[in-house]
């Protein structure tokens, strides 16, 4: 049974730096990509970031390139967003998923499951 949990949203002042985790069992971690996604009131659903399984190739949102970097642990089950420089923008609930073709897209019709959402809020 695949699980996704995502933590470490908060509260945090434009400028400043989160880091969300996310915590996967069931699967086998390391052949599968995993992404972020952000949903603000009255949006839709984005992708923010992807890592692939295997190559560990990552892809980002214009938005947030260069602010925003992915990274993978992969004995730990856990992959991570290190946010900083945020902005009021950024504010959003953030949720994890992973697609079990590898493949790092932004693209969520590609992923099989999700984790419940962190909700993130940058204040100004």
């Amino acid at each position: 049974d695949v699980q996704l949990q995502a933590s470490g949203g908060g509260l945090v002042q434009a400028g400043g730096s989160l880091r969300l985790a996310c915590a996967a069992s069931g699967f086998t971690f390391d052949d599968y990509a995993i992404g972020w996604f952000r949903q603000a009131p009255g949006q839709e659903r984005e992708g923010v970031a992807c890592i692939s399984g295997g190559t560990d190739r990552t892809n980002y949102a214009p938005s947030v390139e260069g602010r925003f970097t992915i990274s993978r642990e992969d004995a730990k089950n856990m992959v991570f967003l290190q946010m900083n420089n945020l902005s009021p923008e950024d504010t959003a609930v953030y949720y994890c998923a992973t697609s079990r073709t590898g493949w790092c897209t932004l693209n969520r019709d590609t992923y099989d499951y999700w984790a419940q959402g962190t909700l993130v809020t940058v204040s100004s």
